[in-house]
């Protein structure tokens, strides 16, 4: 078995992995092969760190009608320890890793593959890259473990050793305080937050309250049209922009510290006045958002209302804020048909649903008649990792003070355990008893 740095790896050897097995709940962790390059856009990496993540649960409960054996995980940071051939200094026409990339680099990979080349990747929809395949499956095996193949690595890495290169905008920021518990973070749950705030405050719905133009003259495409003059000029309450987050895990407490942090620089910058309910049915995450909260606000929070509810307090504050017309829009994080019934409950008409919950197969709790009569906008799906990184990397460089840390009452990341804990670690996250778990693979 494969240890110690990797100058001494063999990487014909065999290695630890925590692995998955149908129907539901069956989690061992045993010994397999550890991978090889296969494709010339491979890279293999030495996994330091791995997430235990919410989506990791719809496998564990059997949800995804996947009938064979896996290696789970999809939240990856590590260091390069072999590549491809086609990785060299010559390398041109292709994404600039595939020239620039070294062993030795430290590297986060998002939890979708993507070649950086297709119409997608290259328009920034890298989640729909025409090679996009999910880390954590029987045809691609997860990051639970000591070594990870990662194809079109060169599309699909960050090299964090290249971060202060030029033409990154980080030539002269002091990254040495950002930990490597913080950094696995943009693998997944950062930027998935980052998307549920941007895939609202980016809505034309939304445009009104940000530009003080009527719709649907605040868009891009007709922002330099006048309004007609039968418009009558928005009141200062309507320009109040209200937004709930359902649910208060990982990913939604990522959601709510990346919202209130753009909130924050649109007050600055434009005026704005915001007003944020952060909803969770569990007390044990309501503390954990508020002392997170808590931390931000006595740093350099702006001045928008903020606070933590249950779900009945949580619709309540929603129509008491807003004089009963409900929120302007709600990120829905959770991934089930009760915060999707939530968030319609607590939008107003006209309002923006932005959803980054990875549902399953039962139907949406909506008909035909709910959405017309209410003329409410949903944003479904997946986060393009690759493509929010340089938001999320900005969000995680201003919020140390939240990511960087292990194991406080105001830490994102509750703990770091061996491999070996991997059983109990499921169970626990399973039934909510826990928080962010990461493994470390060589503990």
């Amino acid at each position: 078995m494969a240890t110690g740095k990797p100058g001494a790896l063999d990487l014909a050897g065999m290695q630890r992995a925590v692995r998955w097995y149908p129907p539901a709940y069956d989690i061992r962790v045993e010994a397999v092969p550890i991978p090889q390059i296969i494709d010339p856009d491979d890279a293999i990496v030495r996994v330091t760190l791995a997430g235990l993540c919410g989506s990791d649960l719809h496998i564990y409960r059997g949800h995804e009608d996947v009938d064979s054996d896996l290696t789970c995980g999809h939240e990856i940071v590590g260091e390069v320890v072999a590549l491809g051939p086609s990785f060299h200094p010559q390398a041109s026409g292709r994404p600039e890793l595939y020239s620039t990339l070294r062993v030795g680099d430290k590297v986060v990979s998002p939890f979708t593959v993507s070649c950086g080349e297709c119409h997608f990747c290259r328009i920034g929809f890298t989640c729909r890259c025409v090679h996009s395949c999910l880390f954590g499956i029987p045809t691609l095996p997860g990051g639970q473990a000591q070594f990870v193949r990662i194809p079109k690595a060169g599309g699909t890495l960050f090299s964090l050793s290249a971060l202060q290169s030029p033409g990154t905008g980080l030539v002269n920021q002091d990254l040495s305080h950002l930990t490597e518990s913080s950094l696995i973070l943009l693998a997944d749950i950062l930027p998935t937050g980052v998307f549920a705030a941007m895939q609202a405050l980016q809505h034309p719905k939304v445009a009104p309250m940000l530009t003080g133009k009527p719709y649907p003259f605040g868009g891009n495409v007709l922002a330099g049209t006048t309004p007609g003059q039968a418009s009558a000029a928005l009141q200062p309450e309507d320009r109040t922009l209200t937004i709930a987050v359902v649910g208060l895990g990982p990913v939604g407490i990522c959601a709510t510290i990346s919202l209130l942090d753009i909130l924050t620089s649109l007050e600055s910058s434009q005026g704005l006045v915001y007003q944020v309910i952060a909803i969770d049915p569990l007390e044990a995450r309501r503390k954990k958002m508020q002392a997170i909260y808590n931390v931000i606000d006595s740093a350099e929070n702006g001045s928008g209302r903020f606070t933590v509810a249950s779900i009945e307090d949580g619709k309540r504050l929603a129509a008491d804020w807003t004089s009963g017309a409900g929120c302007n829009a709600v990120l829905e994080v959770v991934g089930n048909n009760s915060a999707l019934t939530l968030a319609y409950e607590v939008v107003r008409p006209f309002g923006i649903i932005s959803s980054v919950g990875v549902h399953q197969e039962p139907p949406l709790p909506f008909n035909g008649r709910d959405v017309y009569n209410k003329n409410v906008s949903f944003d479904f799906g997946r986060c393009p990792v690759r493509a929010m990184f340089p938001i999320a990397f900005d969000v995680l460089l201003k919020r140390q003070d939240v990511f960087g840390s292990v194991g406080t009452n105001s830490s994102l990341v509750e703990k770091v355990v061996p491999l070996d804990q991997a059983v109990e670690m499921y169970k626990l996250f399973d039934k909510g008893d826990c928080g962010k778990i990461l493994f470390n693979p060589w503990i």
